[in-house]
């Protein structure tokens, strides 16, 4: 086996979870580096790691990869002691490349160091329906961003300048599940009370199918990381995933007995997971159609589901009161998240799968290990409840929505909150970072959304 060079991954995708990837990425000769860029393309089946450094070698005439996991990598971390690990495992690594090594893992770290924006100022308010907005969503670039609403219709909007691209009209009632399918960014999908889920272009807004056949309001959906499927949930109790390149009806996923309130696909695209109003929690393998395992513990409705990054765990909120973490591997309960005095409206991993954030209609939020599970601290100063939480992609800072008409930005270390965001009429439903970290969106029941840069 010859090393020939050096990837380094800087940052995990954003929303979602994708398979294939465009990000920040520097590529080194196995001597020396030869190029840096930000539209390197790669797949994440074979770069499964957020922060890292992939090899690339040649073994028998072949080009071959493999990742040296760095997630647990920070500023304290002390470089020549992670080397003698790294070199240790890893046989390509060999003395030669020791210095080479130590001043990729310093580069990392000095990523990692670098602070998340730190102010956002208000740049546009977009009137951008005539009924209060359900959802928004970025494209992977952060240059286009979607809008859906109460008024039937989805909207394509221009970041920079605001601008409406194209308005996606066909429903017949509330668009309520929108979604890119990232990191693509060249379709969109929409799901609608009308019990129907529609496939776009996003460069013309052209209509490429109608998915039918949900007997109910379709409330989620997801495009897989491939983006070959487009999996919807339904009140029907169903999930149902569609074939974009023939809108063919693939599987109807039945096991739920009440409405099926979230999804999710892992990572890899392999399983997807979906929550339910039954108090239940399924996981479901995708080749298969087949339910892998049913996750009991919830005393009443899951809110929100997600995987973590290396798909090995699930984390679930519920109008329980809590959340949840389960071993995605054997469907086991690992952990329950406790604290909050009312509903867990919504629940998400940082980027690196090592924290946990809950909103609750408490009016506060909490930040949990994912590891350890203990509640590391509680963000305070919303004056009513939280329905949104996510975390910026570098993972320091929260963003959580309101319906006191205000978001809201944490320190995630400290539970300070770092700035008000206000100007909405009404309650906030939905918020957003973009990719970089140094834009947000926030959709409102105003009937209109705000830019933040």
């Amino acid at each position: 086996m010859r090393l020939k060079r050096f990837l380094l991954r800087y940052y995990p995708p954003g929303n979602t979870s994708h398979c294939s990837e465009t990000g920040s990425v520097v590529v080194f000769m196995a001597n020396a580096p030869i190029m840096e860029g930000k539209n390197i393309a790669f797949s994440l089946t074979v770069f499964p790691t957020l922060i890292g450094i992939i090899l690339e070698y040649d073994k028998a005439g072949l080009l071959r990869t493999k990742s040296i996991d760095l997630l647990d990598l920070t500023i304290e971390t002390n470089p020549d002691k992670l080397l003698k690990e790294i070199m240790h495992s890893e046989p390509l690594i060999t003395k030669s490349r020791a210095e080479q090594v130590k001043k990729l893992i310093i580069r990392l770290q000095q990523k990692q160091n670098q602070e998340d924006h730190n102010n956002f100022s208000f740049s546009k308010e977009l009137k951008a329906h005539i009924l209060p907005l359900t959802n928004v969503a970025f494209d992977k670039s952060g240059s286009r961003f979607l809008t859906g609403s109460y008024d039937r219709t989805c909207r394509i909007w221009d970041t920079a300048s605001g601008t409406e691209l194209h308005t996606l009209e066909g429903h017949r009632n509330v668009v309520y599940a929108i979604a890119f399918n990232n990191p693509f960014g060249d379709k969109i999908a929409t799901g609608s009370f009308d019990k129907t889920c529609k496939l776009w272009c996003a460069e013309t807004g052209k209509c490429f199918y109608t998915f039918r056949g949900h007997t109910a309001e379709i409330v989620c959906l997801a495009f897989n990381p491939q983006s070959t499927l487009v999996a919807t949930g339904s009140m029907d109790s169903t999930a149902k995933l569609w074939e974009v390149a023939t809108g063919w009806e693939v599987a109807t996923l039945t096991g739920h007995t009440a409405e099926v309130l979230s999804l999710c696909f892992n990572s890899v695209g392999s399983q997807l997971v979906t929550g339910s109003f039954d108090h239940t929690v399924i996981i479901w393998d995708v080749a298969s159609r087949r339910r892998v395992y049913t996750l009991m513990g919830h005393q009443a409705e899951i809110s929100n589901v997600q995987f973590n990054w290396d798909c090995s765990l699930i984390v679930t909120g519920s109008m329980d009161k809590t959340g949840k973490v389960w071993d995605a591997g054997s469907g086991n309960c690992v952990a329950t998240l406790v604290g909050h005095q009312a509903e867990v409206l919504d629940v998400c991993f940082d980027l690196r799968g090592q924290l946990i954030a809950t909103a609750s209609a408490d009016g506060t939020a909490k930040v949990f290990s994912a590891t350890t599970h203990k509640c590391l601290t509680t963000l305070e100063g919303h004056e009513g409840e939280i329905s949104k939480i996510c975390f910026s992609p570098q993972g320091s800072r929260i963003l959580t929505a309101s319906s006191d008409k205000t978001a809201r930005l944490w320190d995630v270390q400290s539970g300070v909150c770092l700035q008000v965001l206000k100007g909405h009429t009404d309650e906030i439903f939905s918020c957003v970072f973009n990719y970089e970290g140094d834009t947000i969106i926030t959709g409102s029941k105003d009937n209109t959304c705000r830019i933040w840069c």
